[in-house]
């Protein structure tokens, strides 16, 4: 069998490129855009056509103090997005986002992104959960919004720019596992065209991976079926640890019993949740910020709601979404989809009647960790940030890190903009185009093509279907929007239960063209490292900070864990690094209790 496989790995398929991105969302080609206008070779990879990519699933606007609604700077903006990062975000990339902001939103209206105008023609901005400026008082517009289908318009927008650019895309093919050499550097990538079957490798002199996240671990989610974590999974596979896998987003509106999103552009525009008595709940719990306090303090609170018996419905399973009082013209005009999505699946009109709202997984703060040129970094030595050549990780899939415990809305298509074209310039300046590829390992393939023959070579075993929904439902029963000690270490055990099964799939289907079954069981590999992550890591932090809502331990505990997780697959081992906190020119925010 081994001699076999280094034969098939020695015969396969091989293309040579600059770079390589793995991933066609809003990150990914923000960076081939600019390597392909650098006069790079650059491959892009997708599961889906890039513009189905779950970037296009953005709906309420991206963040930048452009001041035209209001008074606002970038270093409000950035107060905001380290106060609710809970302190745990890293200040120097959140200085460089921040101050970025501005440039990159007028760079996408000079690329023709639609966004909605003011009447005097600037962009039109509206108010969003966290950004509160001026240290927390009235909110702030600050999220540049195209109606409630920014995502969308970026997705377009830069996939436009990319044809124009010559960027070469391998649409509908899976990255399967990086390729590394003795010394630890990147080359490429083996890849999977999913129309044939046929097994690739992708030779790089840089790859970039731009995966998104992996909201595919919980049972109720807002994220697409694509989000399966494979960027995080080819990592952990090559010996990469991933960072803070225990910060995981709850939005507080995604429509109930169907997980679909809707934005918090609603509460933006004046939308207000209501508990089962038609009380604004929100002004006991945030009296400043109400309906606009950030995302982990609104989900608790509407949790807590539900728990204390004033939740809506005949289970008493949710809260209510009301914006009929802005009235038909404010509807049409600024959250079309909204209405449409609450037509198809709440089979409510928003206009005459409120949504049925409920937390919903939504977003991954942790991820490959990087520094802010997009760099993928790795302990070695004394030396926490030792920088993986050849290798860079952008967008949701990448932990830089701004978001820290808790992302504020509207700074994710900032996160993928900014740091998809940081990267890009990093590539360019650091001349990746004029080196040579290094020679490949002997036998490049061999791993990935022991994954799939295993898989073809099955004749008993489990169904995809059935260990993947038995690890969704316990993260979903274990790992949700309050923890206690007791559910996270019996999470773990069953977690971990599933690694073996996660093994032993049977591919009943052993047919090569576009067979779903054997993607689906190559993106249960990604999933199962995904969620041994999140669970251990989770289960090891002893404090209450951001997303990660401990019963046992209520309070933040800056003195024992105001610092970084880093989960290693091989052994399921954690290790710590130190959150950075001096900015790049201003003085840090000092930690504070979150008020709002």
């Amino acid at each position: 069998m081994v001699d076999y496989l280094n034969k098939l790995s020695n015969s396969l398929p091989r293309r040579k490129f600059d770079a390589v991105i793995v991933g066609a969302g809003g990150a990914g080609m923000r960076c081939s855009l600019q390597l392909a206008e650098a006069g790079y070779n650059v491959a892009v990879l997708s599961k889906v056509f890039p513009t189905r990519s779950h970037t296009v699933a953005a709906q309420g606007g991206i963040g930048a103090s452009l001041g035209n609604m209001s008074e606002d700077n970038w270093y409000w903006h950035m107060f905001d997005t380290v106060k609710g990062s809970d302190y745990l975000g890293d200040q120097d990339a959140i200085e460089f986002m921040c101050r970025q902001a501005p440039q990159v939103v007028y760079e996408l209206e000079h690329f023709g992104m639609p966004f909605d105008r003011n009447p005097d023609g600037t962009i039109y901005q509206r108010p969003f959960g966290g950004h509160s400026a001026n240290l927390g008082e009235k909110p702030v517009p600050r999220a540049c919004a195209a109606a409630d289908r920014t995502g969308h318009a970026l997705l377009h927008t830069l996939y436009q720019r990319n044809v124009r650019a010559r960027t070469t895309f391998f649409v509908e093919w899976m990255a399967l596992d990086l390729i590394r050499n003795a010394e630890g550097d990147v080359l490429g990538v083996v890849a999977l065209e999913m129309e044939t079957g046929e097994v690739m490798i992708l030779e790089a002199k840089v790859t970039v991976l731009a995966t998104g996240g992996a909201g595919r671990i919980w049972q109720a989610s807002t994220n697409a079926y694509i989000n399966t974590g494979d960027g995080l999974g080819m990592c952990a596979r090559a010996g990469i640890p991933l960072q803070d896998m225990e910060f995981w987003q709850f939005h507080p509106t995604g429509v109930a019993n169907a997980g679909v999103l809707i934005t918090e552009g609603v509460r933006g525009e004046g939308g207000i949740l209501l508990n089962k008595d038609g009380e604004r709940f929100m002004e006991r719990y945030a009296p400043t910020l109400k309906d606009l306090a950030p995302r982990d303090f609104v989900s608790r609170s509407m949790d807590q709601e539900i728990k204390e018996g004033r939740g809506c419905g005949p289970h008493g399973d949710h809260v209510l979404l009301k914006l009929d009082h802005l009235g038909a013209e404010k509807i049409l005009k600024r959250l079309p989809s909204i209405r449409e999505i609450a037509l198809k699946f709440a089979n409510v009109d928003p206009i005459k009647e409120p949504i049925p709202v409920v937390p919903t997984i939504h977003y991954q703060m942790g991820g490959i960790p990087t520094n802010y040129h997009g760099q993928v970094v790795v302990p070695k030595g004394d030396n926490p940030s030792n920088v993986v050549r050849g290798l860079y990780a952008i967008g949701e899939c990448a932990c830089v890190s701004v978001h820290g415990a808790n992302r504020l809305g509207t700074n994710s298509l900032l996160d993928l903009v900014v740091f998809g074209r940081a990267a890009g310039n990093h590539i360019v300046e650091s001349g990746f185009k004029n080196e040579k590829h290094q020679p490949l390992p002997v036998n490049s393939g061999d791993f990935s093509l022991a994954r799939v023959a295993k898989l073809d070579g099955s004749t008993s075993g489990e169904r995809v279907q059935d260990v993947a929904g038995d690890i969704r439902r316990d993260m979903q029963s274990h790992c949700g929007v309050f923890r206690t000690s007791a559910l996270l270490s019996e999470g773990v055990g069953k977690i971990l239960s599933h690694v073996k099964r996660a093994e032993d799939i049977h591919l009943r289907d052993k047919s090569q063209v576009f067979n779903t079954a054997r993607v689906e069981a190559l993106e249960l590999a990604n999933l199962i490292e995904v969620a041994k992550a999140t669970i251990i890591s989770a289960e090891a932090r002893k404090e209450s900070r951001g997303a990660h809502a401990h019963s046992d331990y209520p309070q933040r505990d800056d003195e024992n864990w105001m610092r970084h997780t880093l989960w290693h697959s091989e052994d399921n081992s954690l290790t710590y690094k130190p959150v950075v906190l001096k900015p790049l020119t201003v003085e840090y925010f000092k930690p504070k209790p979150r008020t709002f």
